[in-house]
């Protein structure tokens, strides 16, 4: 197959308007608040990120991972102390309080089992629901009943052991037997006093982080996040290395999860056409860059505003307008021996873009990335796009994928700080009051997981072994399933104008370099401004070829989604 001359790359971002950085996103400010919200998550993200230090980063579409790894390391650190204070307290006030403080504790126990029986669901089902609902009642009662009966010990009204006899059903069996002194009553509420009061400095600095550094107003200034400067040599190289992973357009991964780090794959297809010499039309030389250089500026122009806004001079608020296009190189990480081995240098990736561009092979390869980041970098649509020509057959692998929007919750953190701070004083002691008597369980959880990754630490469970791909996105674990219905069309909008772009220009370099184009003119419905839409995909993948036919139903339109009705499969004479 003849080729041509690998023409240079083209800046990624030339003509395309200037969107926020990705460490100011939209998206990584919820990331980062995520990271206090979310202890699962939090630690999640520094497995992937910190502790694994064998293992590449994933691609970073509108967010940085770095950032999201400072303040999830803030955040571990800022557990851990009030953790550690929670303990201390609990230790104290058990020796001085003769161990009625266990008594004031065990409700918080119960409210902790109701909250994990309910689980994380927004509507759960009533088997979980009603003995959630019951168990934290009862605790409630409970405490209630305890404090009472605690108040009523130090003042003298009622005697310790008149007090066991009522609450012994629900109290360890060492402590059934022992009297309880109005000054032991008294510390055991002292301490719990104190204990309210690492609940309430934890709250406070979760709304300050919030108010503060996490501020939409506050966060584009990385330069003065306190998250950035903490942390030790380590922590300043490993962050380095992420940044320049992230967004590198050299792609290291995992055989399994080539794609890590782009979301959802959304309607893949592959499409293969016989390359026929028209008669009327001289031959010109064709190759994978000749095609890809004549869809490129097509994509170029969904960029452009409508002549009646430009000529009005309107501001156009279409993210089409910040699409950004790139030429990326996807190698396997497999025979590195080291994670700095990984080629990210410009002149390595141009030498590997040379030889991957004109190739078919199956471990490297040639992508034309494009990105759009719509709802300010929380809804992503990357669409991949490959070709290959050989043996008289040019293919064409189309592979969006799509980010969904950041997770309910972590949204709701400003909502959550802000209304904790609005609170009046006896909804704010409330609040603090609930958190109290759960958090010795709490304090317990947080040292448990730090004991366990101190243990894995020390035996180098974390270190060394040859590098790997990638095997989570920091990005895509803190994604909702799906999302609104705005945004399920704004998603069907930016595949359906850039496929179509791209089949146009398929179509027109064939037709440029002397090929015949009717049986792929078959498969495709003109539309308005030279747009085409592919209207016989079955199973995401259809053929032309003088042996392949397909047979369909003709349908009044598409799907809602924007996706062709299913058809019958092409098949082969005689099969």
């Amino acid at each position: 197959m003849n080729t041509v001359h690998l023409p240079p790359p083209r800046p990624p971002d030339t003509a395309a308007p200037q969107v926020d950085a990705p460490y100011a996103s939209e998206a990584t400010r919820l990331l980062c608040a995520g990271t206090y919200l979310d202890a699962e998550y939090r630690d999640r993200v520094i497995g992937e990120l910190y502790l694994m230090e064998h293992r590449v980063a994933a691609p970073s579409l509108g967010f940085d991972a770095a950032r999201v790894l400072a303040h999830a390391l803030r955040a571990r650190r800022v557990e851990l102390v009030w953790a550690c204070g929670v303990l201390g307290l609990l230790t104290v006030g058990v020796a001085a309080s003769g161990g009625w403080l266990l008594t004031l504790v065990l409700p918080g126990l119960l409210l902790a089992l109701g909250r994990w029986i309910r689980g994380t669901a927004e509507d759960p089902p009533g088997r979980r629901r009603l003995p959630s609902a019951w168990l934290r009642w009862s605790a409630r009662l409970l405490l209630t009943f305890l404090v009472i009966t605690t108040l009523a010990i130090g003042f003298g009204t009622s005697s310790g052991a008149g007090t066991y006899e009522k609450v012994s059903p629900f109290l360890p069996a060492p402590l059934r037997s022992d009297n309880v002194s109005g000054l032991e009553a008294w510390l055991a509420l002292a301490t719990l006093l104190a204990m309210a009061g690492c609940a309430a400095g934890k709250q406070v600095h979760f709304t300050r982080v919030l108010r503060g550094e996490l501020s939409p107003r506050h966060f584009p200034d990385a330069a003065n996040d306190p998250a950035e400067g903490v942390g030790g040599r380590r922590f300043q190289m490993l962050k380095h290395r992420i940044r320049v992973e992230q967004h590198s357009p050299l792609v290291m991964y995992h055989e399994a999860r080539p794609f890590c780090g782009a979301g959802t794959a959304h309607d893949t297809w592959v499409l293969a056409v016989e390359m026929r010499p028209d008669p009327a039309r001289e031959r010109q030389p064709i190759g994978n860059a000749t095609v890809l250089a004549t869809v490129r500026p097509l994509l170029e122009q969904l960029r452009e505003v409508a002549e009646r806004s430009e000529r009005e001079g309107r501001v156009v608020r279409d993210r089409l307008r910040h699409l950004r296009i790139d030429e990326c190189v996807f190698l396997p990480v497999e025979g590195l021996l080291h994670r700095e081995e990984a080629p990210y240098d410009q002149a390595s990736f141009e030498l590997h873009r040379a030889g991957a561009v004109e190739e078919g092979g199956e471990k490297r390869r040639h992508f034309l990335r494009i990105r759009v980041g719509g709802w300010e970098e929380e809804l992503v649509v990357t669409v991949f796009v490959r070709v290959h020509t050989q043996g008289r057959m040019l293919m064409l692998e189309v592979a969006p994928h799509v980010l969904f929007p950041v997770r309910g919750d972590f949204k709701d953190a400003d909502h959550e700080a802000y209304g904790f701070a609005d609170k009046r004083l006896l909804g704010k002691a409330v609040h603090i009051l609930t958190r109290t008597t759960s958090a010795p369980g709490q304090a317990l959880a947080v040292l448990g997981r730090h004991a366990i990754r101190g243990w894995h630490r020390l035996t180098g469970e974390f270190e060394g072994g040859l590098p790997e791909g990638p095997a989570a996105s920091v990005r895509e674990l803190a994604a909702e399933p799906g999302g609104s219905l705005f945004q399920s069309m704004d998603v069907d909008r930016y595949l359906r104008s850039v496929q179509d772009r791209i089949a146009y220009g398929v179509k027109m370099s064939l037709a440029e370099a002397g090929y015949q184009t009717d049986e792929f003119a078959q498969k495709v419905v003109h539309v308005s401004n030279g747009g085409v839409n592919i209207e016989s995909v079955v199973s995401s993948t259809f053929a032309i070829g003088d042996h392949a036919r397909a047979t369909a139903t003709q349908q009044a339109g598409t799907t809602s989604g924007g996706r062709t009705p299913p058809q019958k499969g092409p098949t082969r004479d005689g099969q």
